[in-house]
């Protein structure tokens, strides 16, 4: 057997600001994806990946039957036939890999679900997220439900403040465009959860809060605007500007070494990066004006265009 396909998601813009309720533009990544399935001879991996199901299943019975309700017993039946979550989606790369799976446990499991294909109200997009939010907590401590949202609707989410998120539209894809979106391969694995904590931590100083409001969320909701509307001169600008807040106030979610190249996006203008879910390792997000400089720039690392325009 085997279920439909999940996809990873980009969070563009937003990331850690989004906790504090900056605008955040999600976008879904068909590179990478994910299904349920049963092997007869299963590998490692899905030994593995079927195990931590079993843990999963334990919490999902947890979670308020007011929110959401699940067929458990079909579920317990699969998972004890060795159901596991097959998936090319790297682990702590801020690609959304848990989101994947909680996205395609919801769409075989929940009962009276909410299905992509009704009319998305405010109101079902922000049910959807709570659901989501309650699964993915297993995996993250704490989360915000976008991720699997994204993968379970795989269209491009807008997020106002924590209780406005809408569906959106993106400029569309120019393959010849020379402006791009892309991912620069850390080789490293991000936890996510240390990050996020960190950020906590930072939260209770005062001079990091202001910084936060005044020009972390600022550059990012101007960049969100910038995108959507097509101003690419303006948000080339204000990406760089937020590039350079990222480098001076978020050091340790970036690996140690990119602080130079980082710095060195900066200064020549050929990219600038940022940080692709909450950093620690994983993918670093890049924009660049021109993606054969920057490709040239990069030659020594891994790097995958997401998107022209």
């Amino acid at each position: 057997m085997k279920g439909p396909l999940f996809y990873s998601k980009i969070l563009l813009f937003g990331e850690y600001g989004i906790i504090k309720d900056s605008k955040g533009l999600s976008i879904p990544y068909n590179f990478y994806n994910g299904a349920l399935k049963t092997d007869e001879n299963p590998s490692e991996a899905a030994v593995e990946s079927n195990e931590s199901l079993k843990r999963f299943v334990s919490y999902l019975e947890g979670i308020s039957p007011e929110l959401v309700t699940f067929d458990i017993e079909l579920l317990k039946q699969h998972v004890t036939a060795g159901m596991y979550f097959d998936s090319s989606i790297p682990q702590g790369y801020g690609v959304g890999s848990s989101g994947a799976l909680v996205a395609a446990i919801y769409d075989k499991y929940a009962q009276n679900k909410i299905t992509v294909l009704e009319n998305l109200t405010r109101e079902k997009l922000l049910k959807l997220k709570a659901i989501f939010s309650a699964m993915e907590s297993f995996f993250h401590g704490k989360s915000s439900g976008l991720d699997p949202l994204n993968s379970y609707l795989s269209i491009p989410i807008l997020i106002k403040s924590k209780d406005n998120i809408e569906a959106t539209g993106i400029p569309s894809q120019k393959n010849e465009g020379k402006n791009a979106v892309f991912l620069l391969d850390s080789g490293i694995i991000g936890e996510t959860a240390p990050m996020v904590s960190l950020f906590m931590e930072n939260m209770k100083q005062e001079g990091f809060r202001s910084m936060l409001k005044n020009q972390f969320i600022k550059h990012t909701d101007a960049c969100i605007d910038d995108f959507l509307n097509g101003n690419i001169k303006s948000l080339f600008k204000n990406t760089k500007s937020l590039s350079k807040v990222v480098l001076n106030h978020f050091k340790p979610m970036i690996p140690q070494q990119f602080h130079e190249l980082w710095k060195k996006g900066i200064e020549t203008n050929e990219y600038y990066l940022k940080l692709c879910g909450s950093g620690g390792g994983g993918y670093i997000l890049g924009f660049t004006e021109d993606i054969d400089k920057a490709k040239k720039s990069l030659r020594d690392y891994k790097l995958e265009v997401v998107y022209n325009f």
